[in-house]
Parts: C-alpha cells; structure tokens; sequence
C-alpha cells in the first residue's frame, strides 16, 4: 500500500487495552528551521471551523504583542488542568501560555460512549483542544499513555519510561521557553494518583535538565537550545477534602471581569472545563473573587507575583522600546469599526520586528503581526475539496477562495498546494470572491491519515514517535496544506491553510470536517471475537468484508484467512466493486485450527490486481463521531479474536441495561446468551420474569435517573428468583445509590485496585460463584489488563457476602470487588471487577467468572 513497513496487529479488543500493539508507520517530510517553528505552526491549524474574530478579540490581540511573557502550566490527564488559571493568564495577563498534559486520558472511563484505551485517547485529546480554543491556551503532549489509576509515583514513572518522558518536558520547555513553570500537583501522596505526583517530578526534574547542555544533547542539534526558567511554582488546590492552600501562600485573584470580552475568567474557564463531556465535567460559570494559592519548589522564589523579576516588556529586546511605541501607537489609533486602517501600520510594524536580532520572541510576534494584519485586513482564505475522504491513486477536486473583505491594500502572487504551483499578480478587490477550482492527483505514495502518535509500535507505557519535532504537538500535521503567497501593502506574506472538506447540514448548517486520506479499499471482520468451548468441536463463519473506496473494474481478488497455524485462500476472478460498496467473503474456522491453542486472532489480507496494478488491502478505519468534536479516524488491520477455552454457561436469557457504554453485550451475545436491551419502557414485571438474569451497565445508576424510580420493580424481580447484576457506579450520589440499587444498604467508594497482576484470595472458596458451572482459580486472573476493578462498595449490610480478596503492593487487602446478598428467592451481585476492560480483550477467566455469576440464581440447593 506504500509508505507501511510494519504489519499492523491491533484488533478492535486490543484498542481497549493496555498492552504493546503494532500501528503503521508513514513518513512525513522532514521540516527545516527551528522546531518551534514547527509547534507554533500546528496552533493555526488545530481547529476545523474557521474562528471569527471580532473587533474587540483583535484590540486585545494588539495588546499582547505588548507583552514578552510565557508560563508553561503542568500535568498528567486531560481535566487537570487549572482552566480559570489559564484563562487569567492568557487573556489577562496576555501572556504565551502553554499546557502540557503528559497523557492524552486514555485509561479513564467513558461518560458518553464505549469507546475506550487509545480511541478514548483521541476523544479527550479533541476535548483538551475544544477546551484550548476557548481559554486561548496551547496545548502540548508528551508520550506517555494513560495505563488508568496508579497508587504511586514510582509506578507511574516506571511504566512510562521517566528518562523517555523527561526528554519530552525538557524538548517542550527548550521550544516553548517559559519563563515560569506550574505545576497542578505535588510530587507526593497529596496528588491522589500517581500519574499527578509523577508529572510533578518530571516538570522538576526537566525544570533542571532544560537549562543543563549535558541533558539530553541531541536535542541541541536540532535547533532549540539550553532554557533556564525563572521559577517553577505549585498552584495549591483545595478539592476532595484536600486543602493544600495557606494564607501565607503567594495568591492572585484571577476572578476578574474582561469587559473586552465580556465575561469573567471564571465564566471563560467553565465553558472550556465544559468541553471535558466524556469525563462528565459540565460545570456551572463562577463570578466574583477568586484566589488561586501558590508555593515555590525550585528557583527565584515569588513574592508578590508568579513573574517578580521577569521582565515580561519589549525592553528585554535589542531596540525594543521602539517596538513597544509602535504597538502603543496602534492601540491609540485602533478603530473597532474599521480595524482595516491598522493594517499599514501593523505591515510597518512586522518590517521594524524582522529587522531584529534572531531570537524567540521576534519569531513568535512575527506571527503574531502576520495573524493580526490577516484579521484586521477581513482577509479570508480557505482551501476545500469536494470530499472528506480521498483516495490514495484517485484525484480529489478542490476549491480555493480567498476574500479580501475589509479591501485592505492586498495582492494575490502565488498558490502552491502539494505539487500544484500557480502564480498570479491579481490586486484583490473589495469584499469579492476570489475561486478556483483545480483537479490534484493523491499519489499513491501520500501516507492515510493517521494520528501521529499511532504510527509506531508503542510500549506498555508510552507510545513511540520517531520524529523529534512531532513530540509535544497535540495533533498531527493535516494530510494536505495550501499556502497563499499576497502582498500586503507591498509586504511579501505566507499564509497556510489546511485542505478541508466543507458541507452543509439542513439542521446544523456548515461544517467542517478534517481531510482524510484513505486506501484505495478497506478490509473488515466480523465479529469481533468468537468462543469455542474447549474439547467440544465446533465451528463458525467469519466474514471479511471488503470495502471499496474507488472503483474496481475487472481485478482479481487473493483473499486471505490467516491463523497462526492455519491459512486460507479465495480467490475472486472478477472483482468489479463500485466506490462506497463493499463485498462480503466468508470462511469457516473451527477449534481444531488451533492446534491446542487457548487465543489466536484470524487476520485478513487481499491482494487486488489488474494487470501491472496490484493493490493490497488489509487496513480497517475506526471513524469516532460526536458532535462536539471533529470526526476522527484512524487506520489498523481488523482481526478476530478467536478463544478456545473451558466454558460451561447456565442460562440463556439476559437483560442488559445500557450505562455509559461498554462493549459487554456483544461478549454476552459471543458466550451464547440472547441478550434484550432494557430501556425505561420496558423495564416491567411481565418482561422481567422470562430472564435469567439482569445486568446493568458500566455506571448505569450515574447516568439513567430512571434506574432509580425502578428500583421496585428490580426489587420484585430479584425476590421472585431473579438474578440482578449490577457493574460498578461512581460515588458521586452516595446518599441515592446507598438507598436505591441494592435490596440491603452499601456505600460506594473510591477504592480500587490498579495492579492488573494482583493475587486474588478466594473468601469463601466453596461459594458457588467460585464453582458453577466453571471451577474458578488463581488461573482465572491470568492475562488481566490495566486493573482488577474499581469502586468497590464499602459499609456493607451484614446480608452481602464477599468473595474475593485483593490488594495493590504495599496496602491491605479490599474484599468487597465482588459482593453477593440473598433476596426472596433471588440474588443480588455487585462488583467492581472490570469485565467492561476485560471482556472486549478476549480473557477467558472474565468471561467464566461472569458466567458463574449470571447462573447464581441455577444452582440448585443454594
């Protein structure tokens, strides 16, 4: 397919999971001059939708080319970050302001969606720049991933490779060159998790080794240089019962009003906080005081303010102080109904900018200048083509518009987009719209589309990117850019724009979408897993679905069914398919295939050929949708998960109530059981007798409210010989979800363990959980992923039984990841064990124990 050099193992359960996986790697031109210029060019190109600026966002743009300041703030997820803080600095104090999240979330839970590990990953990392765009903040990443819940820093830092991450930070600090530092958390157990503590130690340790040209010196060829940072500070917090902050702590108030924009910090950072949808975050806008506290860790200690002794002014410049009159100067004469009169003025100031010395600060307010003539000006430039999707081999049409609306002194003198170059000398008219439209080939060499991070095989704990200059670059360069080349008041300017799909939707109006590059066809396989039951021979069809994205006319089709120690082949003499069809093969697989092994995956490959055109195709395309975010896609080779295991299920009927979104329906469907999705309607006695068993989803109680109104009906069921299964729930609604889930009172808790390998004991090891119809063992708790379970109910009624016990390295033992309670003639289970992790990722001990589970109410005598 070109460009691919490693083949891709990540099948759909392994997305899900926290354990190394193949992606693809593609090559990217390499970039010549300074990385930073590389990470201040991926700020133009983040959002989708085109940002209008008003008159009163371009007055306080000119005020920040004013200030020569920048504060780097640290964490470890998205959500950490202090959003009102931000807000404050950025659009108060004006000054650069940057958050590096060391993970992109990938190990959290998922309020809206099933989506979960890597793809969760890609939904938060969208939210973190919907978050950015409102609080003006830039948004940087390392490596690391997000392995879920960690109890301490040494955990933490040992599976993301600290050395790894501290190059990272100290690449961010040397592009981004802060003055300050903050830090969310302290490096102790204060930070309540160990990824919080941890990021704390690495933005010390790289506040260190930024300024030491003996740490990491291959980044100095690369074109950053040593940075010694002023001073690295802890923002205190008081939240969940923890108060860090004290009266004799440096504090700002950063609750103030912005008349310009009309609203407080507090009502800016709400809204960005707002956009952490998957995580549940809506929160309400604040007004009025508020204080943010902090305390040094290292360097010029601060004592009236997080900048004493930085000289945030353009007196820090060679011949600055002629710059700084020159800005005052625009402000004076700044006209908010026709901000196009400052354009001659601002194209003097970017000459008076260029003719300084090379440095930092004359990069970065160039651009800024060059922004400001562009918004000033009412200059429009966009590129779209006529498609989201195009082909590698095919030919995607675009249309270019540019619009000179404020009719600024504006020439139009070159076009360049991939290998199509046109020159022009066309003075731009007034508020006239200037289009063409041209025809450019996809050469089959142009890499899809693929996140950056994804390119590579990561390890358990990071992911792998080879490129210097991507690292800490919250997106992927887009797959095609266009450049305009204009004149503007006879100053020679480049502006680059992303190529766009753009429509329009009769409800929502227009949109934007990200142009993705896909191969010329798709391959799928269906279903995701299948189970055989050990010693029973047995059989069952998957189907590779091949889809075309262009059409084929007259190829033959190779299609292969690869097992470990089995391979297939059907070979296809007229394969015709017409773009956006897809067309089915099928082949049967059976236990005997195996050869005695307990997991296999049957991957798919097919080679397309016509004549001297062959085409291989074995890449499937996740696509994530939500309408807050852009749409995201991404490539991997789809496979089937395929276990050969010793499973005895009792029971055929299930109900499953849906909760936040896990993929435990279609494991259920996979075990053998009929699942019937229960919604508020019909949840109801008639219904409820014909099943064996009632399952609720993963934090079902936090998301329906009308669980709680059928409390009494599942009551009556489970009385009556039912069987109710409920998942883990936050404790967010301690005192309803103490009274309305089980039929005898609990508490949920925070306790979990995060040690995927812990030991589990067996509390009651004659329990018929433990034994009907699978004997369960220590064995049964091999292979688990990321952790044993979450939020396990506390303050038990003396009627529920505990039956397993557990415990993270050094902390004592929690028996309540699994508890059981006699009702009438039913039971009741709940458990924090996370079979929503464990069962999309193909362990046979999760799904024999949750076949023990769901036949409780079988077991005869009990």
């Amino acid at each position: 397919m070109g460009q691919v050099t490693a083949p891709l193992l990540l099948t759909l359960a392994d997305r899900c999971k926290n354990q190394p996986v193949y992606m693809m790697r593609f090559f990217y031109p390499k970039k010549g001059g300074l990385c930073l210029l590389l990470l201040l060019s991926a700020l133009l190109l983040k959002a989708q939708t085109p940002p209008a600026w008003s008159a009163a966002d371009i007055y306080l743009q000119i005020k920040k080319l004013k200030v020569l300041g920048s504060v780097l703030y640290m964490a470890a997820h998205p959500d950490d970050e202090n959003t009102r803080l931000l807000a404050y600095l950025a659009k108060d104090r004006l000054y650069r302001t940057g958050y590096l999240s060391l993970t992109r979330g990938d190990g959290g839970q998922n309020l809206i969606g099933d989506e979960q590990g890597i793809d969760l990953g890609l939904i938060r990392t969208q939210e973190l720049l919907a978050a950015r765009r409102i609080d003006g903040t830039e948004q940087f990443f390392s490596r690391a991933f997000d392995f879920g819940f960690s109890k301490s820093t040494e955990e933490a830092l040992s599976t993301w490779g600290k050395d790894k991450i501290l190059s990272d930070a100290v690449w961010v600090i040397r592009s981004f060159q802060p003055d300050v530092i903050i830090t969310r958390f302290p490096e102790d157990a204060r930070a309540g998790h160990g990824h919080h503590s941890g990021s704390a130690v690495i933005a010390h340790e790289a506040f260190r080794a930024a300024a030491d040209p003996n740490a990491f010196p291959e980044q100095l060829k690369l074109g950053v240089k040593p940075w010694k940072v002023k001073r690295i500070i802890w923002n205190t917090f008081n939240f969940s019962g923890n108060n860090t902050t004290s009266n004799d702590q440096l504090k700002i108030d950063v609750g103030g009003y912005n008349a310009v924009i009309g609203k407080s910090y507090g009502e800016i950072a709400a809204e960005s906080r707002s956009q952490h949808k998957s995580q549940g975050f809506g929160v309400p806008a604040a007004r009025g005081v508020a204080f943010e506290y902090f305390t040094p860790v290292e360097g010029d200690a601060a004592k009236t303010d997080i900048m004493d002794d930085v000289n945030v002014s353009w007196s820090k410049i060679e011949k600055g102080t002629a710059i700084e009159a020159k800005i005052d100067e625009l402000l004076n004469n700044y006209s908010l109904s026709n901000p196009e009169r400052s354009v001659p003025a601002l194209v003097n100031l970017y000459k008076e900018i260029s003719n300084l010395s090379e440095g930092y600060w004359r990069i970065q307010k160039l651009q800024e200048v060059q922004q400001l003539i562009e918004r000033c000006s009412g200059l429009f430039m966009e590129v779209n083509a006529t498609s989201e999707f195009v082909v590698q081999g095919d030919t995607m049409r675009v249309v270019a518009t540019l619009n000179n609306r404020l009719g600024a002194n504006i020439q139009l003198t070159r076009f360049t987009l991939d290998v199509f170059d046109s020159t022009f000398n066309k003075t731009l008219a007034p508020n006239n719209n200037n289009t063409f439209a041209k025809s450019i080939y996809v050469f089959t060499t142009k890499p899809v589309t693929q996140p950056y991070w994804l390119e590579h095989k990561m390890t358990e704990g990071s992911f792998t990117v080879k490129e210097q200059s991507f690292i800490g670059r919250a997106e992927s360069i887009p797959s095609y850019l266009a450049t305009f080349e204009v004149k503007v008041e006879g100053q020679p300017f480049t502006f680059t724009k992303p190529v766009q799909f753009k429509f329009t939707d009769p409800v929502k109006g227009e949109l934007y979408r990200p142009l993705v590059v896909v191969p010329p066809a798709t391959v799928s396989t269906e279903p995701g897993i299948v189970i055989f039951r050990k010693n029973e021979k047995a059989s069952e069809d998957i189907m590779l679905r091949v889809t075309a994205n262009k059409t084929f006319d007259h190829f033959t089709a190779k299609v292969s069914k690869r097992l470990k120690y089995d391979n297939s082949i059907t070979n296809d003499t007229n394969f015709s398919l017409i773009k956006g069809l897809n067309k089915p093969y099928y082949f049967t697989i059976n236990n005997g295939m195996l050869k005695g092994l307990e997991q296999d995956n049957v991957q798919a490959f097919v080679e397309l050929k016509n004549g001297k055109v062959e085409q291989p195709a074995w890449l499937n395309v996740t696509s994530i949708q939500y309408d807050h975010i852009p749409p995201i896609h991404y490539f991997y080779q789809d496979a089937v998960k395929v276990l050969n295991i010793d499973l005895k299920t009792v029971g055929k009927r299930i109900g499953y109530i849906e909760g936040a979104g896990d993929k435990v329906p279609a494991a259920l469907e996979q075990m053998g059981y009929e699942v019937v999705v229960l919604k508020e309607n019909n949840i109801n006695a008639a219904l409820l007798k014909n099943l064996d068993a009632v399952i609720t989803g993963v934090r079902a109680y936090n998301v329906h409210d009308f669980l709680f109104t059928k409390y009494d009906v599942l009551m009556e069921y489970v009385k009556n010989g039912g069987n109710l299964i409920v998942q883990y729930n936050t404790n967010n609604l301690i005192s309803t979800v103490r009274s309305r889930i089980g039929p005898y009172p609990f508490n949920i808790s925070r306790n979990r363990i995060t040690d995927e390998k812990a030991k589990v004991s067996f509390l009651l090891p004659e329990h018929p959980v433990l034994n009907y119809p699978n004997k369960i063992t220590e064995a049964d708790f091999d292979g688990w992923i990321q952790e044993r379970g979450i939020y396990f109910p506390e303050q038990l009624d003396s009627a529920y039984k505990s039956i397993l016990s557990m415990a993270d390295p050094g902390e004592p033992a929690l028996n309540n990841s699994l508890i059981i309670a006699d009702y009438g003639k039913g039971k009741f289970v709940y458990t924090g064990l996370v079979f929503f992790r464990e069962l999309p990722a193909g362990i046979p001990g999760a799904y024999r124990l949750l076949a023990n589970i769901i036949a409780l109410n079988k077991k005869k005598g009990f």
